[in-house]
């Protein structure tokens, strides 16, 4: 009888404490959980068939990079930051993604978002092709393969890329391209005897044959779409172009088009009409765009990522039709590669408000919105820092008794540490005695972590990666999957829309 009252009590959520224990009820962690299962509890489940699809590739956001930035936000809004949550932490359904290439353990951005965005994994280095083809060769037609992309722009549904890294970068270039080596972005890029069978990346994006053609693409890359006897617009005596064919993309996309519009500067950007622009193309920077953490410096201004991915959706969602757009946060991946925690991290939340302020503006009722990496890096969080330690500072340690003190965490050597550090990368200091940071401000934007293994440029690493989903067909994303499951996952949400679309165009 009496274990029969214990299981009721329980049941009901009345909590049990001896004199001496915790009162449950009174303990905010314990307060926080029940809130959460109710909360759980009463979600209700979105429709299985999407209209719409958004999907955001954080470019080499791994776990750690998720936690600290999720600190690191937190912290600039005054609190001690592990309690916060990134905007898409908050999405009902996660997956783990394994992120290896056919050829490779530790990936790169090429093989991940082609597997990611046309079903099938392939080499490191290859766009949208199967694992059939040599890297750095022309090869046949045959081994190309179909991005969603390109289905849904078939289909009749408005399209778009956003990146802050370039345009014909690996991650952006894997939706609309196809080549058998990722760094053919111009034709200069491209050996001379493939010239006239391969298209360059930034020539397939302009002749893109399929549909109406993208109805948006913004990000960085203007070198690729101008010729190199032309001075680029913000860098005069600075830049040019990279077509040896001395062709003026930028000129091709407005003759193309209807409609049509290019900008390459904040005020072009705040000045354009979306109710007149059917076909946007935003060309930022001749290379990539910048850090956000430095956009404010920018010679001509730029947009943030939350801004372009605004802007996308108004064009978007003009009419009825259904649309998919791919938004990428290019730059993390690169604050890594330099060794540049807070860049990544800074560049991280920045991401993360881009998907918040998209959720604002969409019915998740039809539309799918899922968020993942295409690979880790080798950044780590270590140490023992006491809660609410700044993310980026030397460790600070608890006293004995576990409370706050202001002892600094000493390694071998008797020199602090800090909780953030790398695998390999250019923050190696050579000889065997670390640097003392006592005096050193490690929050500063161009602080390089220290790292492991000396490299010029920090590696990916091979460890899984999440996926975070929500919305209609959001159910789908659970469990670990191969990386290709992604595209299967967005194409069996919008299977339906798809079907729907082919059957308005036979009728016609």
């Amino acid at each position: 009888m009496k274990h029969l009252v214990l299981l009721c009590l329980l049941s009901t959520g009345i909590s049990i404490a001896s004199e001496n224990n915790t009162v449950h009820t009174d303990n905010q962690w314990y307060r926080q959980g029940q809130e959460k299962i109710k909360a759980l509890q009463a979600q209700a489940d979105f429709p299985k068939q999407a209209k719409n699809i958004i999907f955001f590739v954080g470019d080499g956001m791994s776990l750690a990079t998720i936690t600290a930035s999720r600190i690191y936000q937190g912290q600039q809004k005054g609190e001690d930051g592990e309690e916060n949550l990134l905007s898409f932490e908050k999405f009902p359904y996660t997956a783990l993604s394994k992120t290896y290439n056919t050829n490779l353990q530790t990936p790169d951005s090429a093989g991940t978002m082609s597997a990611m965005i046309t079903g099938i994994k392939t080499k490191a280095g290859a766009i949208s092709v199967d694992e059939r083809v040599q890297i750095g060769e022309c090869g046949p037609k045959a081994h190309h393969t179909t991005s969603l992309l390109t289905e849904a722009e078939l289909a009749g549904f408005r399209t778009g890329i956003v990146t802050t890294a370039r345009l014909t970068h690996a991650t952006p270039a894997a939706t609309y391209a196809n080549s058998e080596k990722r760094g053919w972005e111009a034709d200069s890029d491209i050996p001379k005897k493939y010239r006239k069978d391969c298209k360059d990346i930034a020539l397939q994006l302009i002749d893109y044959p399929h549909g109406d053609g993208l109805e948006v693409a913004m990000g960085g890359g203007r070198k690729n779409f101008i010729g190199t006897k032309k001075a680029d617009p913000e860098y005069l005596l600075l830049a040019k172009g990279e077509r040896k064919d001395q062709r003026d993309l930028t000129s091709q996309w407005l003759k193309k088009h209807d409609h049509a519009a290019y900008v390459w500067n904040q005020k072009q950007f705040d000045a354009l009409d979306v109710s007149k622009t059917d076909h946007l193309l935003g060309l930022f920077e001749p290379s990539h765009m910048q850090y956000e953490i430095d956009r404010k410096n920018d010679v001509a201004g730029e947009p943030a990522l939350k801004e372009m991915t605004a802007k996308a959706l108004q064009i978007l969602q003009k009419d009825d039709k259904p649309f998919f757009l791919m938004v990428e946060g290019g730059r993390i991946d690169h604050g890594h590669h330099a060794g540049y925690a807070k860049k990544a991290l800074h560049d991280t939340v920045a991401f993360s408000s881009a998907i918040e302020n998209a959720l604002s503006m969409v019915d998740l009722n039809e539309t799918l919105i899922m968020v993942t990496a295409d690979h880790a890096h080798t950044m780590s969080m270590s140490g023992y820092a006491q809660k609410g330690n700044p993310i980026l500072g030397k460790i600070v340690v608890p006293d004995d008794q576990g409370n706050p003190s202001k002892t600094l965490q000493k390694d071998a050597q008797g020199k602090p540490m800090t909780t953030l550090s790398y695998a390999n990368g250019p923050g190696y200091v050579n000889g065997d005695e670390r640097p003392d940071l006592t005096h050193v401000d490690t929050e500063h934007k161009e602080y390089k972590q220290a790292a492991t293994v000396p490299l010029y440029s920090e590696t990916h690493s091979g460890e899984d990666v999440i996926i975070y989903a929500t919305g209609a067909g959001s159910q789908l994303v659970r469990g670990v999957l191969e990386q290709n499951m992604t595209y299967h996952i967005m194409k069996a949400a919008i299977s339906h829309q798809l079907q729907l679309n082919a059957n308005e165009t036979k009728g016609k």
